[in-house]
């Protein structure tokens, strides 16, 4: 899994704290904290905090994955409004997170690439279900590409066939909370 954006420069490698059991398990609170010992520092979280509130997205809905998407951005139950991204994005200038949810094939991987060029830094990827993340039951087709990762830089994959909405709803949690961190100092265990 891809801690930061490859070739971006922006944010650097912020290890996880994996929950022994789930009483320690909160979605979107996952990751070691960060120190603030600067202004500086501090008006970067500041921006991070912003940014982290107001992510839309820009779906790219290719399989039976953006079904659950939709549910997940529709549904009362799920409530993406909760979360500042409740309004998907037609436009790539318009968004700043491209959802890919289904199989890539190999005749949409430059297209993707083209609409993901076209989003306004800064912008973030999830990927989602197994055929986005690695080909899925597809890896061995001669036109499915193996992983959206070797088309555009992914920040978080969303595992399943296909992923639940609530599983879209934690991978944008994810999101938030590594957003919120990035370009920040992490805090050494001192035990």
């Amino acid at each position: 899994m891809s801690e930061t954006r490859k070739g971006s420069g922006k944010g650097k490698f912020i290890p996880l704290a994996r929950a022994a059991g789930p009483s320690e398990y909160t979605p979107g609170n996952q990751e070691v904290p960060v120190v603030l010992t600067r202004f500086a520092d501090m008006l970067q979280w500041a921006q991070n905090w912003a940014r982290s509130r107001s992510v839309w997205p820009f779906m790219y809905a290719l399989a039976c994955c953006g079904i659950e998407m939709m549910a997940a951005a529709s549904a009362p139950q799920y409530d993406l409004a909760r979360f500042g991204s409740e309004v998907f994005r037609a436009s790539p200038r318009q968004a700043d997170l491209m959802i890919v949810a289904g199989t890539l094939s190999v005749k949409m991987a430059p297209r993707l690439r083209q609409l993901w060029e076209q989003m306004p830094e800064p912008k973030w990827v999830i990927s989602m279900g197994q055929c986005a993340n690695s080909g899925g039951e597809f890896y061995d087709s001669y036109y499915t590409v193996q992983g959206t990762d070797t088309v555009v830089p992914v920040d978080v994959y969303v595992p399943g066939c296909p992923p639940r909405p609530e599983a879209l709803v934690e991978g944008i949690l994810k999101l938030r909370e590594k957003i919120a961190k990035q370009g920040l100092q992490v805090r050494e265990d001192l035990g």
